[in-house]
């Protein structure tokens, strides 16, 4: 069998990790947090290490060129975890180009992708299918931010729209006046080049979960319970670039995770169902992660899906969904071949066996 990897590898420098409110580098017009999407050589090679089992692997970086090489990989399956480079589909480009060259491959489809990463598409569709989800409002431009001033359920937290990985994400995004709020949304709509989402802040804890499966057959990984006390003192309580690319370093005790979520039994089952909700909702399959906050009275909402979850294998790098796979007994490598096990499965209807050991 032949298995491609459809990956972007991040710049070799690490000056995207520096930028905790997303401004640009001197030597660039670009947000400093460019990259953040993109996958480390690490990850890249342990993914394609476990694939290995499978058969061959071919190595197919989205970039330039990529269609000619995908047409000719002569691939069985392709493994796609390629976030793309620009613009609100971009996470759609390789699964639209493997539809398009009748290549099947694994995770959601270029429709799924898309509505999942435009957050407020993404809320739409939760709010048609009774997921609960903050509400919120879209600035297009500054010409909407008129409508900040009509509103009265602040505070609350500002995000570029279609951005993933806690791009865009900063404190500073916490506004608790309209005049804040305008201050802000002026900054993120000139640095990220995109809307930007008002979504009232949850002030409570905050969770997210890996859904494996399809159909009948989805199921919740068990959750992850961010623990905001490990944050440095005074910080807010968000997941954002700080906590994720700055705070949480190899070589620092960050252990911002609690898995599984040491809650009450009936809102693990309240969240876990939110999450699946979700899930179904926009059509996703094999696997994603659902973030989820709880409200002022302590019931769970959807803020965003990710179709593409974060695989880092390095345990001291928190990821989440290999975190929960590990507490549920997965090994890294079982559990990139076990997802690719439940798309084949999706795909052909068969089984996919083990045909040597990885290494």
């Amino acid at each position: 069998m032949r298995i491609g990897l459809a990956y972007n590898q991040r710049p070799d420098d690490a000056t995207w990790r520096s930028g905790a409110d997303g401004r640009s580098s001197p030597e660039s017009s670009e947000p400093i947090d460019q990259y953040v999407e993109w996958d480390d050589p690490e990850t890249v090679e342990a993914v394609a290490n476990a694939l290995r089992a499978f058969g061959d692997v071919v190595m197919l970086e989205a970039v330039n060129g990529f269609p000619g090489r995908l047409a000719s990989s002569g691939i069985d399956l392709l493994f796609n975890m390629a976030e793309g480079v620009n613009g609100p589909n971009r996470e759609s480009h390789v699964p639209a180009i493997a539809e398009f060259l009748d290549i099947p491959y694994l995770g959601s489809d270029p429709l799924t992708l898309a509505l999942s990463l435009h957050k407020q598409r993404a809320k739409e569709v939760f709010l048609q299918h009774g997921v609960p989800t903050p509400r919120s409002l879209v600035l297009d431009t500054e010409a909407d931010l008129e409508g900040l001033d009509r509103i009265d359920w602040y505070p609350l937290f500002l995000k570029p729209v279609w951005e993933g990985s806690s791009k865009g994400i900063a404190e500073a995004n916490h506004v608790a006046t309209p005049e804040a709020a305008r201050e802000r949304a002026v900054y993120l709509l000139a640095t990220y080049r995109q809307p930007v989402l008002a979504e009232s802040y949850l002030p409570g804890d905050e969770y997210t979960a890996a859904v494996l499966g399809n159909d009948g057959d989805s199921r919740v990984l068990p959750l992850i319970r961010y623990k905001f006390h490990c944050l440095p003192e005074g910080s807010l309580p968000i997941m954002g670039h700080e906590a994720k690319w700055q705070w949480d370093q190899p070589d620092t005790e960050f252990d911002v995770l609690e898995c599984p979520a040491r809650i009450p039994d009936e809102l693990y089952s309240d969240i876990a169902a939110a999450a699946l909700a979700a899930y179904r909702a926009l059509g996703c399959r094999d696997w994603s992660r659902v973030d989820l906050r709880l409200d002022a009275s302590g019931n769970p909402q959807v803020l965003e899906v990710n179709p593409l979850p974060g695989i880092m294998p390095d345990p001291s790098a928190h990821s989440c969904f290999p975190t929960a796979a590990a507490v549920s007994g997965m090994s890294y490598d079982e559990l990139i071949q076990e997802v690719t096990r439940v798309a084949w499965r999706r795909l052909t209807g068969r089984e996919l066996e083990v045909t040597c050991a990885s290494r």
